[in-house]
Formats: C-alpha cells, sequence, structure tokens
C-alpha cells in the first residue's frame, strides 16, 4: 500500500495549522483520524514525519524534505481537478487570438492578465500577425477570435477603435532640411528617401499598404524592427501612433511636415471565427478587450495628425 494524496493533504494540515486540533477542523476529520494517518505514513515510509515540541507539531527534516515533493503532488491534483470543472462547465482548454501588430501590446497584456486570473487552465495562442495575416489565420480555421482592420469578410466583426498611422522619422533625418512654411513638403518629395514597410504576415496573396513609392525600400516584419530603424535615422515609415505615442511625445520621432498625406486612419475590428458556437473563455476575452479599448483609447488622442 502507498502513501496517499489525502494523507499527505492531512499532514500539510497539520502542519500549517500547528497541530492536530485545528487541522481536524480544515479537513473535516477527527484528530484521531488524523493521527492514524500519520502514524501510518511513517510506517510505510519507515521514516520519522513529526515530532512534538510544545504543543505544537513540527516537521522533522527527512519529513520537511518529503512534504515539500508530495506539495508538488498536492498542487497538480488541484490543477486537474479544476480543470476538470472548467470543461464540465463548458470552459474552452484552449483559445486561439490572431491579432494585428497596430494593436497596442499592452492592452493585449491587460486583458490576458485579467483573463489568466479568472480562466487558469485555458492555454492561450497568441498569433501577431501584418496586414491580411490575421483574415488569413481566420480563413484558415487557425484561431478563434481576431483583432485587424476592416475588409475581413465573412466574419461577424465589431469595432472596437481607430488607429492613426502618421509619417515618421527621427528628428536628425535630412528629410527635415527640405521642409519650410514657404515650401510645405508634397508626398513625391519621399521618393528619393528610404522607406520602411511591415511586411504582411498572410502566406497566401499578401499585400502592400500604404504610400510604396520610394526609390529605396527596406522591408522588415515586426513594427518594433521599424520603429527601432527609424529612432536610428534609417528612413521613415507610417507607423501607428499606438505603437510610437511615447516617442512622439518625448520628441524621439516627429512627424514628417507633409502638406497632405501625413496620416491615414484603420479602424480595428473584433472578428468571431464561429460567433454562433462561443464558449465563456471567448466571450469573456471579447468581453475584456472591449472593456480595455474603451476605458484606455483617448491615451492616444493627445497625439493630433
Amino acid at each position: 500500500m502507498k502513501v496517499t494524496l489525502e494523507q499527505w493533504r492531512m499532514l500539510k494540515a497539520v502542519v500549517e495549522h500547528g497541530g492536530f486540533a485545528h487541522a481536524a477542523e480544515v479537513v473535516h476529520k477527527s484528530q484521531s483520524s488524523i493521527h492514524h494517518a500519520i502514524q501510518k505514513m511513517e510506517l510505510m515510509l519507515e521514516v520519522k514525519l513529526l515530532e512534538v515540541k510544545g504543543r505544537k507539531a513540527h516537521l522533522t527534516d527527512a519529513g520537511r524534505l518529503l512534504l515539500q515533493r508530495a506539495e508538488h503532488l498536492l498542487e497538480s491534483a488541484a490543477n486537474i481537478d479544476s480543470l476538470a470543472a472548467s470543461l464540465n462547465a463548458g470552459v474552452e482548454p484552449e483559445i486561439s487570438i490572431a491579432v494585428d501588430q497596430t494593436f497596442p501590446p499592452e492592452y493585449i497584456g491587460t486583458v490576458l492578465e485579467q483573463f489568466s486570473q479568472e480562466y487558469p487552465n485555458t492555454r492561450i495562442q497568441l498569433y501577431e500577425t501584418v496586414l491580411s495575416g490575421a483574415a488569413e489565420a481566420l480563413n484558415r480555421g487557425q484561431v478563434d477570435l481576431a483583432i485587424a482592420g476592416s475588409g475581413v469578410s465573412h466574419f461577424m466583426a465589431e469595432p472596437l477603435f481607430s488607429v492613426d498611422f502618421i509619417a515618421v522619422a527621427s528628428p536628425d533625418h535630412p528629410i527635415f532640411k527640405h521642409y519650410s512654411k514657404n515650401r510645405p513638403l508634397q508626398i513625391d518629395d519621399l521618393v528619393h528617401y528610404r522607406q520602411l514597410v511591415t511586411r504582411d504576415s498572410a502566406l497566401d496573396k499578401s499585400v502592400d499598404s500604404g504610400w510604396l513609392k520610394a526609390d529605396e525600400r527596406w522591408t522588415v516584419s515586426n513594427i518594433s524592427t521599424s520603429v527601432e530603424m527609424i529612432c536610428r535615422g534609417m528612413g521613415f515609415a507610417w507607423i501607428p501612433v499606438t505603437r510610437i505615442s511615447r516617442l512622439l511625445n518625448q520628441g524621439a520621432l516627429l512627424p514628417v511636415p507633409l502638406e497632405m498625406g501625413r496620416c491615414r486612419k484603420m479602424t480595428l475590428q473584433l472578428y468571431y471565427a464561429r460567433h454562433d458556437r462561443m464558449g465563456p473563455g471567448i466571450k469573456r476575452v471579447a468581453e475584456l478587450l472591449h472593456r480595455c479599448c474603451d476605458a484606455d483609447v483617448s491615451n492616444f488622442s493627445n497625439i493630433k495628425c
């Protein structure tokens, strides 16, 4: 016969609550039952687990080491019970989300932090996409939810908020030397400067977006990489304000002073892969996303195009 998890729970209760009487109340057993269970453990393990000092029971060195190992088993068992209860309640074991890189990372962090506290047994698969990448993930059945711009057909969508893209460069970029109040920059003046473009993450039928007439154009896969290069004076790009608001406020990046075409807008939408078959986890993620956007979108309103 082997030591059971219930016996380890009794031992842990005795140690945590300082004695058999209080432990009996916690585990809903009689003191004699707990005494007998621990004596039986010591016989089976051939190790002394407890010693009484004064009125309190204390672990021996051997007991302390064994209980530390047993606590991992107790935690795993509790997680299994919790997972089973979640599955029985219809909670999804895993949720996949595609998020366009224009969406603020801090929003995703806030939402998933809250979600993890409420649904600790649900795994999250997060795909960070660009342009038509989210639409491709939806069409392939790869995700349950997607945050992307408008134009993704055949899926129910709800608006989250509008994102401003603004043409920016570092303050020492030569593009600013051509600007004067008497001669505002025209879009064609940019053709001789390097434009940084973020690659569409879709594998099939990827698209380009924005003004792409620069003679020299570099393409990257992540908006963060593009921002880093712009800060180093390596080019200009249209970047979502949601990703550079702090840099703009600090003056580390400046809007390119174009007479026309400096800004463009994109409305981010929340798309549902299967709106008629949503579990409580997906519904909660969607609710938290809307709540976060409604509360914090004003963070970017002080930056004007």
